[in-house]
């Protein structure tokens, strides 16, 4: 499965089933750019596992306020729709993964 972008419209749906890892990020933001590679690396290799989307903070002001997203990149993962684990800031490939497999 390829990352996919989500807005304030489709976030919830996007995020109701199954493991889902959500990256509130914005374009200026130098640790979102940091991570972005990582998360492409992740989404190649445990598609099968998760699902990677991405929110725009700027563009969906929102969905970052309801889940009181206050520094970016903050990261999300839900599980069948609930908050299950949180991080903030870049974030190391096996601190990721190792989040993920938790949940898993």
């Amino acid at each position: 499965m390829a990352i996919v972008n989500v807005t304030d419209q489709t976030f919830a749906s996007e995020t109701a089933e199954g493991l889902v890892l959500a990256d509130f990020w914005a374009p200026w933001c130098g640790p979102c750019k940091m991570i972005a590679p990582v998360l492409e690396e992740i989404d190649g290799e445990m598609s099968d596992k998760v699902q990677i989307v991405k929110l725009d903070v700027d563009e969906n002001q929102e969905t970052a306020g309801k889940f009181g997203v206050m520094s970016i990149p903050t990261l999300l993962l839900f599980k069948d729709g609930n908050v299950v684990d949180q991080v903030i800031g870049f974030q190391p490939k096996e601190a990721l993964v190792e989040l993920i497999n938790k949940h898993a």
